[in-house]
């Protein structure tokens, strides 16, 4: 397949993930982004955890927040190009062996499989006490509801919660374009794609088990298409 014209990341076709509610669910499960720009020192990349509201804009928004210190609020839109922030889902190393046509052609080699989300558009900074407490807020709740005795921001002195507002600066990223890119072995025949979902599943590492699943899922598409 061809890599379609424009894209900034290679995307052969049949790796397109095009479905938006899996690209958003891939954002949830995996907030933890990095956000690249561009700066008076060149290229920049911060690692933040990210809130996606898919409802907000056209596209939908990201919203963060960095440290005061650091400069990425003053510069990040220095240049007409949107910035990019980039969003890791499951992957795992795929061994040669795990293929069923190992033991007829012996014509494999390694690979990688893995989900990416590639998330484009302009910064907007939110230097505002109000906005950032409700953006931590919401933030706190997402990330404190996995825990067995969630942590609010209530449980913190008032003036103490003010002091640190002081500190940080809200960025949101209004989304003008997403790609998600599932590397999950389309371009094996199905014998091939049996062997390494059944050799992932029995693997210890969790990663490697959604990877498994993840292409479970897209095998059994397939068959019902």
């Amino acid at each position: 397949m061809k890599q379609r014209h424009g894209d900034t990341m290679y995307l052969p076709q049949h790796f397109a993930q095009n479905d938006r509610t899996r690209l958003h669910e891939l954002i949830t499960l995996s907030p933890l982004g990095i956000l690249i720009t561009n700066t008076h020192a060149g290229i920049e990349a911060n690692h933040l955890p990210f809130e996606l509201d898919p409802e907000q804009g056209t596209h939908g928004s990201l919203y963060c927040h960095v440290a005061r210190a650091n400069t990425v609020w003053q510069q990040a839109n220095l240049s007409d190009a949107d910035s990019l922030a980039i969003f890791q889902g499951p992957s795992a190393y795929i061994s040669p062996s795990l293929y069923a046509s190992k033991k007829t052609t012996h014509e494999v080699v390694p690979t990688y499989n893995y989900a990416v989300v590639h998330v484009y558009g302009r910064i907007i900074v939110h230097d505002d006490a109000r906005w950032l407490r409700g953006m931590v807020g919401r933030l706190t709740k997402k990330f404190e509801m996995r825990q067995e005795t969630p942590w609010k921001m209530s449980d913190a002195p008032p003036s103490y919660i003010d002091e640190r507002l002081k500190h940080i600066v809200g960025l949101e990223l209004q989304i003008t374009r997403i790609e998600g890119k599932w590397k999950m072995s389309q371009n094996r025949n199905h014998a091939d794609q049996l062997g390494v979902i059944g050799g992932l599943m029995q693997s210890a590492n969790k990663d490697e088990r959604t990877v498994a699943a993840i292409m479970q899922q897209q095998a059994s598409a397939a068959d019902e298409s």
